[in-house]
């Protein structure tokens, strides 16, 4: 049996995120080793939407686990002033990396991953965001 050096076990995920930023996630594959990730979120008062490409590759050991690393941006309204002791409210933009593992079950369809997300803010309140991660549950279909 041959076994692929590279890439999931899945074409499209949907779930729940938990961490920072916290909301919902989609992950899309446009080939074995390539997919797209999009997370609408809540965050420091307000909501952010982020777009990462990633790139997966298979860790060599056990099946269904990947690691994978990416880039993307993100854009959103947000409310620093219960965070900063300012009035800073209004549009972010900015740009992310993403360095995580991700584990997909064989018996059921679901998918584990954990990520670090750093992020830098260009627009609005700028500099560092922080390093950021979270824990996705996703059903994958």
């Amino acid at each position: 049996m041959a076994m692929a050096a590279s890439g999931q076990d899945y074409k499209t995920s949907l779930g729940l995120r938990a961490g920072i930023p916290y909301g919902i996630t989609v992950k899309h594959f446009v080939s074995k080793a390539n997919a797209f990730e999009g997370i609408l979120a809540s965050s420091y008062g307000g909501f952010v939407l982020t777009g990462l490409y990633e790139n997966v590759h298979w860790t060599g050991k056990y099946p269904g686990l990947n690691w994978y690393f990416g880039f993307g941006a993100h854009a959103g309204l947000w409310d620093n002033s219960p965070y900063y002791n300012n009035t800073d409210v209004g549009i972010v933009i900015g740009a992310d990396f993403v360095v995580g593992l991700e584990y997909t079950f064989d018996e059921v369809p679901l998918n584990l991953s954990l990520d670090i997300l750093p992020s830098f803010n260009l627009i609005g309140h700028t500099g560092w965001n922080g390093i950021n991660g979270g824990l996705s549950i996703r059903y994958v279909f």
